[in-house]
């Protein structure tokens, strides 16, 4: 696992891909933070963090749309495949070289934490729960994108059907609030990955919805490893 995310994490730094990541995400969280906290003169990062949430379903299939299509496309797939290295292994170890790309243009956003402390009171429960289901939503997003890539070769089709799966996702979150009917709202809220971030903006670490966005993740890495073993034993 480690060796093929060690490979995947040069991929993304040897190509234009990682870099472009981390540049078009900084560039709009620093212009969402200048508009709305320095223009403002306000500390409240509510916004800071509702955009990097939402911005979420443009930025992973961008991050996510090569990991196993680029490998399918130069055929390189059957040297994994034939590796020593488990599908197991193989899954993981592409899931954590996104997600740790990720991570990192996470981390150079801290520095608006640094920025709003030093100016007033920063709730930090509230700025340690967002963090905490950013990281939640990432890796929900990151292993869906995964998923999907390891379907086809072609990484435009990975990237617009990655797409459309979150725009989906936000759909159903919509219609949350224009049904009435209780059972309806209960499999909409169950399948919703924003409803369940409004308790971590309040700064409440709930077990539950953060164990909601590890089985996720799981259920989603463990598809992968099928298609893989799948396409092993063809």
């Amino acid at each position: 696992m480690t060796a093929i995310m060690k490979r995947d994490l040069r991929g993304y730094f040897t190509s234009p891909l990682g870099f472009v990541f981390v540049a078009a995400y900084i560039i709009v969280m620093n212009a969402t933070f200048y508009i709305t906290s320095i223009m403002n003169a306000t500390n409240g990062l509510t916004t800071v963090f509702n955009v990097m949430l939402y911005s979420l379903a443009i930025i992973v299939p961008i991050l996510t749309m090569r990991t196993f299509s680029e490998d399918y496309k130069q055929k390189t797939d059957q040297l994994l495949l034939t590796s020593p290295v488990s599908p197991s292994g193989i899954v993981l170890g592409k899931f954590f070289a996104a997600f740790l790309v990720f991570v990192f243009g996470l981390v150079l956003t801290i520095i608006y934490v640094i920025i709003c402390q030093a100016f007033g009171t920063v709730n930090m429960a509230s700025v340690v729960g967002n963090y905490v289901a950013i990281l939640g939503v990432a890796a929900v997003y990151i292993s869906i994108g995964v998923f999907i890539s390891s379907l086809t070769e072609n990484q435009l089709i990975s990237a617009i059907a990655t797409l459309a799966v979150f725009a989906l996702l936000l759909i159903l979150d919509l219609c949350y609030n224009l049904v009435n009917t209780s059972w309806i709202k209960a499999v909409l809220y169950w399948l919703s990955i924003y409803r369940r971030y409004n308790t971590f903006i309040m700064g409440v670490f709930s077990l539950a919805d953060f164990v909601y966005y590890i089985s996720v993740t799981a259920a989603f890495l463990f598809l992968t490893v099928r298609m893989l073993e799948k396409k092993r034993w063809s």
